[in-house]
């Protein structure tokens, strides 16, 4: 397909294509990217709310670990059923259902008051939030093309890095906060949880769930990208329609699930442990600290980039395995460097950048395999097991603190997660005849990237 959006049946009347494709843009990404914005200030919002609420409430770092790991544990357990609902049912009113659940989670999340309040609202809150990211990428095939994805998740992880940038200084600021007599870190839930009520009520009323469905949509626009996504949808299943079952067993869902699950070991222990890695390193303030966590976020936002890349030469493989091996390296760098800070602070800003730079690739790479509900289902399936590393990662940094009292096993642990997914990754045959499909043992075809 041309960048110009040519017609795989060549009827499309000439500048169809690109009017669809940027009506459709401005009309869905910029909406999704904010739904995804408000998911990470309330995933993350306890990783800057810990630096006080751990003296108030005399939490270790063991519980804080605990807490992030009970997340995930809901998480998970609706993932691939919640990215069924999506493809099978309604985005608009599942991804609604999602955002009020959470809203309302985070904010009583501000009434925790004992570790197993904290684990409570914590594993509520992942079971609130499950299945939001596989559905976006499921609702992304339903309006755009292959040839699309790539950017278009790209914008969507933009949102992550952002809500650190934007993030950071409100938890700052919050923090500092004591209205009423109740604690800062009270108040940055409640205040976080209270956009994703109401934007939870807009998404009912402003998504649409498919391009049929489009009144916004001219008639020849709406029978274009129909007629595409389902060429595409031909190209894939062949002369075969494949299970959800027969996804689940080929091999390569199995090479992205793997690389993707360590990946997230690394990512959430970033995540979750980076204000506590910099305060410690540094020996700054926390009002110092939440600012010098906008640094990552911001090489972030320009590692994204390499989605844009990634659509345009037509290749995921090499950058998906690049960043993940870049961030391993950063990390491993940490652990001769860790006495000097301006070092530290630059390998823990390049280590970000390169995290959010393999996302876009690696998410466009299942959706050239599959497609309806196996391709749904195989999100889900990925991001849930993805995800465990959410479970494993926090709680491993907190026990090798705990025990060494030192961060440097931390670093280690998390580079070497990056590496072997880089090098897992590095092996995955991309592109294969889908012919192949869930045949164990069957013979690549096609072009590889």
């Amino acid at each position: 397909m041309t960048a110009e959006a040519e017609d795989l049946t060549g009827q499309a009347p000439p500048g169809i294509g690109s009017l669809a494709r940027q009506r459709i843009g401005w009309r869905l990404l910029p909406f999704i990217f904010l739904l995804y914005l408000v998911a990470q200030l309330d995933r993350v919002n306890v990783s800057f709310a810990i630096l006080r609420m751990s003296v108030d409430l005399g939490f270790s770092d063991r519980v804080y670990g605990l807490g992030i790991a009970a997340f995930y544990v809901g998480y998970v357990i609706l993932e691939v059923p919640g990215a069924l609902i999506v493809e099978r049912w309604s985005a608009r009113k599942w991804i609604s259902r999602i955002m009020v659940s959470w809203g309302i989670v985070t904010i009583f999340s501000g009434l925790v008051q004992t570790p197993g309040q904290f684990y409570a609202t914590r594993f509520l809150l992942g079971l609130a939030e499950a299945s939001f990211f596989p559905g976006m990428i499921v609702y992304l095939t339903h309006w755009l093309r292959l040839s699309d994805r790539g950017r278009a998740v790209a914008i969507l992880y933009s949102a992550i890095p952002v809500s650190s940038v934007l993030g950071a200084p409100l938890a700052g600021w919050l923090l500092r906060a004591g209205w009423s007599g109740i604690p800062g870190w009270r108040w940055l839930f409640i205040v976080e949880g209270v956009p994703a009520l109401i934007l939870g009520v807009i998404t009912l009323f402003y998504l649409t769930d498919w391009p049929r469905e489009a009144r916004w949509l001219p008639q020849d626009e709406r029978a274009w990208i129909e007629s595409e996504l389902a060429a595409e949808k031909r190209a894939k299943l062949g002369t075969q329609r494949y299970t959800i079952w027969q996804a689940f067993r080929d091999r390569r869902v199995f090479l992205l699930l793997i690389p993707y699950l360590l990946a997230n070991v690394g990512t959430t222990s970033i995540t979750f442990w980076m204000p506590t890695f910099i305060k410690r390193i540094s020996g700054l303030p926390t009002t110092s600290v939440t600012h010098l966590a906008m640094i990552s976020a911001l090489v972030g936002l320009v590692g994204l980039i390499n989605g844009w890349h990634s659509d345009r030469t037509d290749e995921r493989r090499w950058h998906t395995a690049i960043p993940l091996f870049c961030v391993g390296v950063a990390y491993l760098l940490l652990i001769p460097a860790s006495g000097n800070f301006p070092i530290s602070m630059t390998l823990i800003a390049l280590g970000g950048g390169f995290v959010y730079a393999y996302y876009p690739a690696f998410w466009a790479i299942p959706t050239m395999l599959l497609s309806e509900s196996a391709a749904a289902a195989t999100f889900g399936l990925i991001n849930g097991t993805g995800h465990l590393g959410g479970f494993f990662g926090p709680f491993i940094i907190s026990w090798l603190s705990d025990r060494t009292h030192s961060l440097l096993p931390g670093f280690a642990f998390i580079g070497g997660c990056y590496l072997l997914a880089a090098l897992l990754i590095s092996q995955l045959k991309v592109r294969e005849s889908p012919d192949n499909l869930g045949t164990p043992g069957a013979t690549p075809g096609g072009p590889r990237r």
